[in-house]
């Protein structure tokens, strides 16, 4: 019966941690991303320290799961004493880490607010003005991703038209829904998109 018992934990203690394994692979693969994305999105990292250092904190964190899932299961399957302790000890450090991380949200929490970025697209954003890597940026990730803005389209209405197009409407182009979202897709409706009608913005 006590075989029974620990035949049991061990195949429990394996699973759990190739469910870590796993997360710790999704979180280093979406750090990489955000790190390395040739669309642009790491130009709206860049340009925040706070985001920037995120990153970076994202990719460590993924890459101590991965570690971590990996020794668990390793030491779990072979019932290597060796390994398990490598494990408990990264579990103690990735305790520290986010008991750091969760003090450093809460002093930096306005900082990580809908306000603050929306704070930030009107004080930076340029609209199609393509040789300003944070509108290009903002572009490229609302083209991508089917947004528009932080909260929506009207987002961009106290933002000032450039001076060489008065006649730009307030919806930038990159609000438009496409048939393929790329900045090759066709737009559905520009048109109307600009003019307002909200069927063929991208809303969210």
């Amino acid at each position: 019966m006590e075989g029974d018992c620990l035949s049991c934990m061990k195949y429990l203690m394996f699973l759990f941690n190739f469910f870590i394994f796993l997360g710790g692979a999704c979180l280093l693969g979406l750090g990489i991303w955000v790190i390395v994305d040739p669309t642009g999105f790491r130009e709206i990292v860049a340009a925040n320290p706070l985001l920037f250092t995120g990153a970076y904190i994202m990719l460590a964190m993924g890459a101590m799961l991965f570690l971590l899932g990996f020794l668990g299961c390793c030491g779990a399957i072979r019932e290597n004493k060796c390994l398990l302790l490598f494990f408990f000890m990264f579990i103690l450090l990735i305790f520290l880490a986010e008991l750091s991380a969760a003090i450093l949200a809460f002093i930096f929490r306005e900082n990580l607010t809908r306000e603050f970025f929306t704070k930030e697209l009107k004080k930076h954003y340029q609209r199609n003005n393509d040789t300003d890597v944070f509108s290009s940026t903002w572009n490229s990730v609302m083209i991508t991703f089917a947004c528009c803005g932080v909260n929506g389209p009207e987002d961009f209405e106290a933002i000032p038209h450039l001076p060489y197009s008065s006649s730009e409407k307030a919806t930038p182009e990159a609000c438009c829904q496409r048939e393929l979202q790329s900045r090759e897709g066709m737009f559905v409706n520009k048109e109307a998109c600009l003019s307002g009608v909200e069927r063929f913005q991208n809303r969210q």
